[in-house]
């Protein structure tokens, strides 16, 4: 049985400075034009920092970024909803190792229940893949 959700969609990535204040410029100009972040992922890299977004409008945050004078890289994710139990990302990575399929990178968010019910929650999860069409069609069993 699948525990599982998933989507195929576009991750904007771009480079801030490691500082104050970047971040919030980024996720105000977003936000003063109407485009939501659904994810968001930041590795520190010393100096400067990737920061990673799924957001509900991917052309639109795109051009603004890159009005504003960010340098924006586009790639295909797989936005993945999964139950909280155990197993559930280990059978995701096991179905891709099997068909070949390399996990590049994955970050995710646990989303709480709701009180009182005996549903343990989900995690939203992005993952990019070495190959997302063959991902997919794995994933879709």
């Amino acid at each position: 049985m699948k525990h599982y959700f998933l989507l195929s969609d576009k991750q904007l990535s771009l480079v801030l400075e490691n500082v104050p204040g970047p971040l919030a410029q980024v996720c105000s100009l977003l936000a003063n034009s109407g485009v939501n972040i659904q994810a968001l992922s930041i590795v520190d890299m010393v100096d400067t920092g990737e920061l990673r977004l799924v957001v509900d409008n991917w052309k639109r945050a795109k051009a603004l970024l890159e009005e504003a004078g960010h340098d924006v890289l586009e790639s295909e994710v797989i936005l993945v909803e999964m139950r909280n139990t155990p197993g559930a990302l280990a059978d995701i990575a096991r179905r891709l190792a099997v068909a070949n399929v390399n996990i590049e990178y994955f970050y995710a968010h646990y989303s709480a229940p709701l009180a009182g019910g005996a549903d343990r929650g989900r995690v939203l999860g992005v993952m990019k893949v070495s190959d997302t069409a063959r991902a997919l069609e794995v994933l879709e069993v």
